[in-house]
């Protein structure tokens, strides 16, 4: 049921993504309004996500996650009403902050709910919800706008994203109330506690330039795709592709996260990111675009079970709520960094040089995740949370 909630509210988010900018370009937005529009909502991420999650660690999981819902609902229906660009720039924000009652808290819930040894499975299930939710959406979307217009586009974000409120709020039962039962409660650890983990600032570090690459692509794709006759239709195919094969993949390497070296697993996920997002340049047509979409999706499908499985298994010592905050925190930092660091490098070296950057940045984030890997693996703790 869970799960259903979150295709849910993943497919009405993904709706409006696309088509944001021809929206507010209609609203007059310039170039800098739009990145502000872009930015506003992931900032308001960055911000929340860790207070919220750490929020969420002393009063239960189910009050954050129903209470985003009917944020997302209502905010839905905000956009119709946002007639300039400062009033949908501030929707924006609201949105992201909706999205930090969410998506992280869902992750711990998920978390908090899987047997040890298990993680990697659960947390594989999450992901093909999550990715399905955002792959189909854009489609959708574009549907939508195509045949009924942007007005119809948002009644759905609203319809889809009230579904899941409805069923989180009748049929989700909120496990943290009922396991603490009879518990002794746990002292709350700070965050510089939890920061002393070596494990944890290797990925947070690895989440961090996962972010930068996948928002570099989005982003700059479709221009470097354009000046080889690809059209933007081709483009939606080769994104949604990705999306979708990454999702479809993440129950099995989610099983395999429970049998082999977690850590290892993200290494060898990173590198085959990393190398696609170098030969992107290279490409010269549509299939050969299809070809790295499907190896940059095989990498994310590795690396991303294994990295939220050992999250999980962080949440165990630290507090489920604050380690995925702090992880998604990660995620929208690198979101916010990745468009504004491409269009500089396209300024100064060129289109093409956004993605050896890309790729260059994530090896070296590799690097440092290896050497805390490495660090971590030296103590106990850092072998619990690998294996």
């Amino acid at each position: 049921m869970l799960f259903i909630a979150v295709f849910s509210a993943m497919l009405g988010l993904g709706i409006v993504g696309p088509l944001m900018p021809i929206y507010a370009q209609k609203l007059g937005a310039t170039g800098v309004w739009l990145g502000i529009i872009f930015s506003g909502f992931s900032l308001s991420r960055a911000i929340f996500m860790p207070i919220i999650g750490r929020l969420s660690d002393k009063k239960g999981r189910k009050k954050f996650i129903t209470l985003g819902l009917l944020f997302y609902t209502i905010i839905s229906l905000l956009y119709i009403a946002a007639h300039s660009v400062w009033t949908l720039s501030l929707v924006r924000f609201l949105h992201g902050f909706a999205s930090a009652m969410v998506i992280p808290i869902v992750m711990a819930y998920v978390g908090e709910t899987s047997k040890e040894g298990r993680e990697g499975r659960r947390m594989g299930l999450f992901n093909i919800a999550f990715f399905l939710g955002m792959g189909a959406g854009p489609l959708l979307g574009g549907v939508l706008h195509d045949t009924l217009g942007f007005n119809a586009v948002f009644h759905t974000m609203a319809a889809l994203t009230g579904f899941a409120f409805l069923l989180t709020l009748f049929l989700l039962p909120d496990v943290r109330v009922a396991e603490s039962k009879g518990k002794e409660k746990k002292a709350e650890i700070s965050f510089g506690k939890i920061f002393s983990s070596h494990t944890l600032k290797g990925l947070l570090i690895y989440r961090f330039v996962n972010a930068m690459g996948r928002g570099g692509v989005m982003s700059f794709l479709p221009v470097l795709a354009a000046n080889i006759h690809i059209t933007p239709a081709e483009v939606g195919v080769i994104l949604t592709t990705n999306i979708f094969f990454m999702a479809l993949l993440q129950g099995f390497f989610g099983y395999l996260a429970d049998k082999w070296n977690k850590f290892y697993m993200v290494v060898a996920g990173a590198i085959i990111g990393a190398v696609a997002l170098i030969l992107i340049p290279l490409a010269r047509n549509f299939w050969t675009f299809m070809a790295l979409a499907l190896l940059m999706g095989l990498g994310g499908a590795i690396s991303m079970p294994a990295a939220t499985a050992i999250n999980v298994r962080i949440g165990n010592r630290y507090g489920m709520g604050a380690s995925m905050g702090l992880f998604n925190m990660a995620m929208s930092v690198g979101m916010i960094l990745a468009p504004l660091i491409s269009g500089i490098v396209m300024d100064v070296w060129g289109l093409q040089y956004i993605f050896y950057v890309a790729g260059a940045i994530s090896f070296v984030g590799i690097a440092i995740f290896f050497y805390y890997l490495y660090l971590g693996m030296r103590t106990e703790e850092g072998q619990y949370y690998a294996n």
